[in-house]
């Protein structure tokens, strides 16, 4: 016999027990409530372990069926759903008129049906963005948050048992300082009478949601590089550490936004040469052919040395796209201010002496003398970090200042529109960021 704590769900007229292993959040707190409460009492209950698949059946049936919603949470959810565009959301999406109208004259399983749907549709837009995937060009960041089946049922159920509708969706937005300035912003343009303030709102919105399309933790350390504005920032428990000028993917061959892991760099990296560009180099001076076993020709290579297209450092980023940070031996463009010039890598300016912060660190045994004394060497040289740190290559053609204005950036790869149409729910074909009243869209 093994004893297992099962949460007892109510669920219309049946009550199912549900695993608390599978529960989204932490179990209910030791003090529970009273056995008559419609809530969600909880036992301990000795079973077989040959009972497992029935507990399995049961669970998946819980997240199948409608949870019972009391008063007090659709009045909750409402009052949610009319501040929601606060988040740049549409508060029609969520319609609180039809849930207000069910509640008039529907049944309590009507009631309960309507505010679950509309719930758990607005705990997904906040968690993982209101755009879906057909309007994120070339964005390939997972985001972890409400992924798996049955994961959006147990958040309802847990807020549900806890009483705490806002709360619960709250908890589900993006950490990052950035997403609350943009949000003062939003409020800030929302409150203008200029003719700017549609445009604003716009670029406002669609980058919020764009915060949420990312995991909601980005790590107590890692490095963010935010392609519009063409700058690399490594940033630790919220504080910039380091900022760096940044060289991005041209217009014809785009960065693509992913989040991988940095181990480590290579000093006096070797270029292997792209393919789409080999025949530019092939049998020029300065490049040299990597050769198969059978003699044939594999890749062509640039050695290390002044006139290396990677310049000094490469970060060591494993990704099926290729896409690294690196030095350059044209640092002349970045001093650039359109720097939309490269293959897709990301080119960073005085990327050695990010490269040193991060070796110094955790107790490596790398120090700036060592640093200096292997790039002279000309010896190409790997380094590892000690823990591996987050990179985040992300597009946010907007971001908010201290004082609450914009600080807009040109739309390299034109994939603002497709965001904002989706967020506007917009007719194919219609210009979605034509001049209207962008405060009526939110109301």
């Amino acid at each position: 016999m093994t004893i297992l704590t099962n949460s007892m769900v109510r669920l219309g007229a049946a009550s199912i027990l549900i695993p608390a292993a599978a529960a989204l959040a932490a179990p209910p707190p030791p003090s529970m409530p009273p056995a008559d409460d419609a809530r969600v009492p909880v036992e301990e209950v000795a079973v077989d372990a040959s009972q497992d698949a029935v507990a399995n059946d049961q669970s998946r049936a819980a997240v199948q069926a409608v949870p019972v919603w009391q008063a007090g949470d659709v009045d909750e959810l409402l009052s949610y759903i009319d501040v929601i565009h606060q988040h740049g959301l549409t508060p029609a999406d969520y319609d609180a008129a039809g849930l207000r109208a069910i509640r008039a004259s529907g049944s309590a399983e009507e009631v309960s049906a309507a505010a679950t749907e509309r719930y758990e549709r607005l705990a997904n837009d906040l968690a993982r963005g209101h755009a879906g995937e057909k309007s994120r060009i070339d964005w390939h960041v997972v985001d972890p948050d409400l992924q798996k089946e049955g994961d959006l049922r147990y958040l309802t159920l847990r807020a549900l048992y806890d009483n705490d509708i806002t709360g619960s969706l709250d908890a589900l937005m993006p950490t990052h300082p950035q997403y609350e300035a943009l949000k003062a912003a939003l409020k800030k343009e929302i409150g203008k009478g200029s003719a700017a303030r549609a445009k604003n709102v716009a670029e406002i919105r669609l980058n919020m949601d764009r915060w949420r399309w990312l995991p909601r933790d980005l790590g107590d350390r890692y490095i963010i590089v935010n392609v519009p504005a063409y700058t690399a920032a490594l940033v630790e428990n919220g504080e910039t550490l380091s900022r760096h000028r940044a060289v991005a993917g041209a217009k014809n061959t785009p960065t693509p936004q992913l989040s991988v892991e940095a181990t480590g760099v290579i000093f006096n990296p070797y270029w292997n040469v792209p393919k789409s560009i080999e025949p530019e180099v092939r049998g020029k001076a300065g490049y040299e052919a990597v050769r198969g076993d059978d003699g044939s020709i594999i890749r062509w290579r640039q050695p290390p040395g002044p006139s290396n297209s990677l310049g000094r450092v490469k970060f060591v980023m494993y990704n099926p796209h290729l896409i690294y940070l690196h030095d350059t031996n044209a640092r002349g463009l970045f001093n650039a201010e359109e720097r939309a010039r490269s293959h897709g890598c990301i080119r960073t300016e005085n990327i050695l002496k990010l490269a040193t912060i991060l070796l110094e660190e955790d107790g490596g045994d790398w120090s700036a003398a060592k640093t200096a004394e292997v790039i002279n060497s000309g010896e190409n040289t790997g380094a590892k970090f000690v823990k591996p740190i987050p990179v985040h290559i992300v597009y946010f053609s907007a971001v908010a200042k201290a004082d609450g204005d914009i600080l807009a950036y040109e739309d390299i790869y034109n994939r603002d529109k497709p965001v904002l149409a989706t967020l506007n729910d917009a007719p194919r074909g219609a210009d979605p960021l034509a001049p209207r009243d962008e405060v009526a869209a939110l109301n």
